[in-house]
Order: C-alpha cells, then sequence, then structure tokens
C-alpha cells in the first residue's frame, strides 16, 4: 500500500514521455522559409534558375521540410525535366505522405511523361485524402483529362534517307 503513490506517478511518467515521443512537431526554420516564399516568387517571374538555387538553400538549412523538395520537383517540371521532379515529389512524400500537393504534382509530372494509369492511382489517392472537391484532385483530374502534351520532333531529329538517282 505505501508504494501504490509511486507507482501511480512513474506510470503516469512513462505514459507521458511514451506518447510525447511518438507526437511530430515539426518547427519550420525561418530563414529556410524566407527562402521557399523567395523561390516561389522566382519561379512565378519564371526565373527557374533562381528559384532553383533559392529551394536548394531551403532544403539544405531544413532537410525535413518537404516544400523545398516540392518547390524544386515544380521547376524541374518547368524545364521539362519530368522525370526528375517525380523524384523530387517521392522525397517530399517521404518526409510528408500525405502531402496532397506532393501528390498532385506527382500525377500531374506522370501525366506530362505519359503515364497516365500511374497518374490515376495518384488521383484515387487524392480523392481518399481530401474528396473530389480539393483543388488538387480538380488539378489532377483536369491534367488527366488533357492528356500527356504532344511531343515537338525538330527537323534535324527526322532526316531522310538520301536518294540516289541516275540521269
Amino acid at each position: 500500500m505505501r508504494y501504490a503513490p509511486v507507482a501511480v506517478a512513474l506510470s503516469l511518467v512513462v505514459a507521458m514521455t511514451g506518447s510525447m515521443g511518438s507526437a511530430r512537431i515539426t518547427v519550420i526554420n525561418p530563414h529556410a522559409d524566407a527562402l521557399i516564399s523567395d523561390g516561389r516568387i522566382a519561379l512565378a517571374k519564371g526565373d527557374v534558375g533562381t528559384a532553383t538555387d533559392n529551394f536548394e538553400a531551403a532544403l539544405a538549412i531544413d532537410p525535413a521540410n518537404p516544400a523545398p523538395l516540392i518547390g524544386l520537383a515544380e521547376a524541374s517540371r518547368r524545364d521539362g525535366m519530368q522525370g526528375k521532379a517525380i523524384r523530387y515529389y517521392r522525397q517530399a512524400l517521404e518526409r510528408d505522405p500525405n502531402n496532397v500537393v506532393a501528390i498532385s504534382g506527382e500525377g500531374g509530372a506522370m501525366v506530362e511523361k505519359g503515364a497516365l494509369e500511374k497518374a490515376r492511382r495518384n488521383l484515387i489517392r487524392l480523392e481518399g485524402l481530401c474528396g473530389k472537391g480539393c483543388a488538387e484532385t480538380a488539378d489532377l483530374a483536369a491534367a488527366i483529362a488533357r492528356g500527356p502534351a504532344p511531343r515537338v520532333v525538330s527537323a534535324e531529329a527526322i532526316k531522310p534517307e538520301p536518294q540516289v538517282e541516275s540521269n
């Protein structure tokens, strides 16, 4: 009976520390946040190089934050490097598996690459996370409906076979 209060107190301490260890607290570095904002502004202006530099610097400062990876993915898509963008989106999803912006962006890059079936899987996942009324779901659904952009072929890529004719 003498040990009952001590046992109760000890069990409360163990329960509190156990629940605190499983809680996920995200603290965003203010300098990294400013670099991400500058990167988004540069990307909106069409300056992909400056945007990429800002996002990479933010990632170096705060590697756990998925936002710079999403920014790098958007910059890569703007440069026409969808495969690289998909890789950045997947890295962002490793940090935050339910990030609807990353899921939608990855699906959009897949559509641009021609992987419509994989993009549809992302759409189903988005509908499960935020519903059909979500802006990201609507964006991905519209991208899938448009389909992949037609590929432009340069004149140098198609060279006719030389034909020798006799007179």
